[in-house]
């Protein structure tokens, strides 16, 4: 039983509030390249146990962002909170590089720039939007599943070196 006379002292009681975010949901401009680049490989650090290297450099950003877009959220010392890239094409939507900074996973930042990325791929006319989860991160498809996505077929996955075999499952979710 907790003592509330008392001052707590376990470290799960005394934890920092949150840091404050920005409050809106912006795309990334060339300058932001750098750090979203950096976000990626922190957010994607969890796959070192079936491939190598990192998951992109500055050069596939930009080639991506060449294409699309990454929508971000800032966070505090100019470093980001969380990105997405969405790119639209002849009215299919897809999404992709979903990275939560560490320090700020748990807080809903990944719901809220998926809801986004959908909002803005059914602005333009988009009837459904695509993604796809590596199948050795069980714990993608749940999630994305809880978000009204629905598995539709493999792909291989050609990403990078790996060190176990791996595969994309490709994930579909329409959009009303």
């Amino acid at each position: 039983m907790i003592d509330l006379a008392r001052p707590a002292t376990h470290s799960s009681l005394m934890a920092r509030p949150p840091r404050p975010l920005s409050p809106s949901v912006r795309r990334a401009q060339p300058a932001d390249l750098a750090a979203v680049t950096r976000l990626i490989n922190r957010a994607h650090a969890v796959e070192a146990f079936f491939v190598d290297g990192e998951r992109v450099d500055h050069a596939e950003v930009a080639a991506l962002r060449e294409r699309g877009h990454f929508l971000i959220l800032d966070g505090d010392g100019g470093e980001l909170a969380a990105a997405v890239y969405v790119r639209i094409d002849d009215g299919r939507g897809t999404i992709g590089l979903l990275s939560v900074a560490p320090d700020h996973q748990g807080r809903g930042l990944g719901r809220r720039l998926v809801a986004v990325a959908e909002a803005l791929c059914a602005a333009v006319g988009c009837v459904d939007v695509e993604l796809a989860i590596v199948n050795l991160r069980q714990e993608l498809g749940p999630w994305y599943r809880s978000q009204g996505y629905r598995e539709i077929g493999t792909a291989p996955y050609d990403q990078r070196p790996v060190k176990q075999p791996c595969h994309f499952v490709r994930m579909q979710k329409a959009l009303a």
